[in-house]
């Protein structure tokens, strides 16, 4: 349970004697939990920070910093950089009291806008979640962070203490990896089409598992390459003005035109999302310019079947295709370094040992470098 703090209830610290909210620097120091966050937080970007106002922290706990290997907060010491986009990224824009956080997710922007990082209109999502009354924000490879301590004050808005650093949003490729939709990734590299996922801005992306690239085996031989690229650009939203296709932001009968000027088009129902022909089997795979969503089926700009949205399953576009005996476009993939949350990877290997398979990216092990900052830590080590 969350331990519900206000001002006056935190009576062993300093200022809680105090008839003033504390500011920043204060609230940090009189808490014994953060001692390590206010340790290594550049004095710039305190006097960044204390100058703000209608904010949230999400402050690390010395045990979430404990989980944290020698060798990254060496790196984080060395580079005020690395350090302060990890720091921009615990902090929301705008005031989210404890209470304010619901059963559905809610998609929040932080202040980590430095494009090395990520490319997301107005700054960098975290999900927040209330999920078994506790507070909880799910962030890159759906590593997630519980809410110990909720509803700290202090003059520009409030803090809530975490169980765990958040990890900032990956490139697609790398997602695409840890998350083990190997066909997906080697069908875009087979096009040449990594610069697009890469790096166009506020991109939702609508990946097939293996088994969906698997099932529709027979038919993918006989495409040519632009036909494959025309598939997979169908795959592709590109928001319009700061637009990103989070779940909480599709609705029933909405069309969204893709990367290929076709259209898909969204039905929710008994048995959740689904897209066109699809149904989405895991949700909100933050990236870092944007939103990926699994989906059981291949989508086919040639076939705008809508399934039914009281089936538990998506139903095959491509009338007549057989199942391939393995996975296609899987050969010469990488081995993930990194591993993303269960659910996800369920979803995209259903026959993936469940028993083996942490709950986010930061849930077993130290914590390294990469798990935190992905692909752009080592540009700026």
């Amino acid at each position: 349970m969350l331990k519900q703090l206000s001002l006056f209830a935190l009576a062993g610290l300093a200022f809680a004697q105090q008839d003033d909210v504390p500011d920043l620097a204060t609230a940090l120091e009189s808490t014994d939990e953060l001692s390590t966050l206010q340790g290594v937080i550049p004095a710039s970007v305190l006097e960044s920070l204390s100058g703000l106002s209608d904010i949230t922290i999400l402050a690390p706990s010395n045990d979430a910093f404990g989980e944290v290997d020698e060798e990254t907060l060496s790196g984080l010491a060395a580079n005020e950089g690395l350090l302060t986009a990890l720091l921009q990224y615990h902090v929301l824009n705008g005031t989210y009291l404890s209470g304010d956080i619901s059963s559905s997710s809610a998609f929040v922007p932080t202040s980590l806008t430095n494009e090395m990082f990520t490319n997301v209109t107005g700054g960098q999502v975290v999900e927040a979640l209330m999920m078994d009354d506790q507070v909880m924000f799910y962030t890159g490879l759906i590593a997630n962070s519980t809410v110990t301590t909720a509803d700290v004050n202090f003059t520009g808005g409030v803090i809530h203490i975490i169980d765990r650093l958040l990890v900032i949003p990956e490139i697609t490729a790398n997602t695409l990896t840890a998350a083990n939709l190997t066909s997906l990734r080697g069908a875009i590299n087979a096009t040449d089409l990594f610069d697009t996922v890469n790096n166009t801005p506020d991109i939702t992306i609508f990946a097939p598992t293996n088994v969906a690239f698997q099932n529709i085996g027979s038919a993918l031989e006989e495409l040519t390459p632009e036909e494959i690229t025309d598939i997979l650009t169908y795959h592709v939203v590109v928001g319009e003005d700061g637009g990103v296709g989070y779940s909480s932001t599709l609705e029933n009968g909405t069309t969204l035109v893709t990367a290929n000027g076709e259209e898909l088009t969204i039905t929710i129902g008994d048995g959740g999302i689904f897209v066109n022909n699809a149904r989405v089997v895991a949700s909100d795979v933050l990236i870092a310019n944007g939103v990926v969503h699994v989906i059981d089926q291949v989508l086919n700009p040639s076939n705008m079947t809508i399934a039914d949205p009281s089936s538990l399953e998506g139903e095959p576009a491509f009338e007549d295709a057989t199942p391939a005996s393995e996975p296609p476009y899987t050969s010469g993939q990488p081995t993930a370094t990194t591993t993303i949350g269960q659910d996800a990877t369920q979803a995209a290997d259903p026959t993936a040992d469940s028993t083996s398979m942490p709950t986010g990216a930061a849930a077993t092990g130290a914590v390294g470098m990469g798990a935190l900052f992905g692909a752009a830590a080592v540009y700026l080590l």
